[in-house]
């Protein structure tokens, strides 16, 4: 039930699991199983200021850039390297499972690479690093995701030698 507050109506927090689990089905993909951890992986504080780190992109909203090869549907593992100073008109969508037509409209709102750009200007943040990573979430086969995408992600990250990666789910 929602309570009046301040002149607009509060309402509980969205269960983004259900809300997933409800959109796939509607889409025929009946079968989802969520990948499950015992334990959270362990908080990994920053070692230096902000303002000093490098951060490495990672989106996981299907992004690639014009002239590389769209994403298929479910269980696309593969990944889009993006250098960091592709411009946001060069950069498309493709995905399954989210509604594209503000991704397409402005890629940052999935893919933040111009703000990263802005916060590096700024001084907020000690810059971008030379490569950014797309792929498609929304990948069915929790295998397939741990050994080929994630070791993948992590080996190209690892290269940049980031402070920072900053993960921006769909």
């Amino acid at each position: 039930m929602s309570e009046f507050v301040s002149g607009r109506s509060e309402q509980p927090p969205a269960d983004y699991i259900e809300q997933t689990t409800r959109l796939y089905n509607s889409l025929g993909y009946d079968r989802y199983r969520w990948a499950e951890r015992s334990s959270p992986p362990p908080f990994t504080p920053l070692t230096k200021p902000l303002p000093e780190c490098r951060i490495t992109l990672v989106g996981s909203g299907g992004v690639y850039r014009r002239g590389q090869v769209a994403f298929h549907t479910k269980d696309d593992t593969s990944i889009r390297v993006l250098p960091s100073e592709t411009a946001s008109a060069e950069l498309r969508t493709a995905h399954f499972a989210y509604d594209q037509t503000d991704a397409r409209a402005d890629p940052n709102c999935v893919f933040p690479l111009d703000r990263l750009h802005e916060l590096a200007a700024r001084g907020e943040i000690g810059g971008v690093t030379s490569e950014a990573y797309g792929f498609m979430g929304g990948i069915y086969s929790v295998r397939r995701l741990e050994t080929e995408t994630a070791p993948t992600l992590v080996e190209r990250c690892a290269a940049q030698k980031p402070d920072v990666v900053l993960l921006i789910p769909v």
